[in-house]
């Protein structure tokens, strides 16, 4: 598993393709935003917390689309297949490089909105790290889940979005409202049924990615 994770972590820092596209796409999200809308709507924590929802997963679901292209391309699925290994932890080491690569952007992405959309009234507490984790964690689960699904068909840049956004919509609900609660300041005990939400969520999707990623090898 660790194996996996320093092989993306390598590749990343020598091409930096992953976080270079996220970043960048990212970025237009949030000036298309910035520049198109009432400024005085832009301001609230309830603003900065949705749009960097949205920005993670549109492109992150565009970043994780690759996750698994480099082993098609190369022929390292099916090496990946006859290991010696537990499949599932092909799944794991795949889920926490993503992971990183999700945390990366997240915390270059947060203050750059505020700063963006001159937010005011922000007194971020211990609850947004917490929620920030909490949701990126799902993303990447069922992110690289659902690309290994999709790296197999031509159309995966339609495909991953069409399978990933209906399920990911309870998560990114709860991560909003944490994130914006988090971003105020408000202690954990007022929102602790979301993050009762967002780690039963992490927890399911996790498990049912590391049960399942054995079929999905052999498909």
């Amino acid at each position: 598993m660790w194996s996996i994770v320093r092989k993306d972590l390598s590749i990343e820092r020598r091409t930096g393709e992953m976080l270079t596209s996220l970043f960048l796409l990212a970025l237009l999200v949030i000036l298309l935003f910035a520049f198109s809308l009432d400024p005085e709507r832009l301001r609230g924590p309830e603003f900065v917390a949705g749009l960097l929802w949205t920005t993670l997963l549109l492109a992150g679901t565009l970043t994780l689309n690759r996750s698994f292209v480099l082993e098609r391309e190369l022929g390292a699925w099916t090496a990946l297949s006859l290991a010696p290994i537990d499949r599932g932890s092909i799944y794991l080491g795949k889920t926490i490089a993503n992971l990183i690569f999700l945390l990366a952007a997240s915390i270059l992405l947060l203050p750059l909105i505020a700063l963006l959309l001159g937010t005011r009234e922000i007194t971020p507490g211990p609850l947004l790290p917490l929620s920030v984790l909490l949701g990126v964690i799902g993303i990447a689960a069922i992110g690289t889940l659902f690309s290994a699904m999709a790296s197999r068909t031509r159309a995966r840049e339609v495909l991953l979005p069409l399978l990933s956004f209906p399920v990911l919509a309870p998560l990114l609900i709860g991560a909003a409202r944490t994130t914006t609660a988090g971003l105020v300041g408000e202690d954990l005990e007022q929102l602790g049924s979301w993050l009762v939400l967002l780690g039963g969520f992490d927890l399911v999707f996790l498990t049912a990615g590391w049960l399942l990623f054995d079929f999905v090898l052999d498909e």
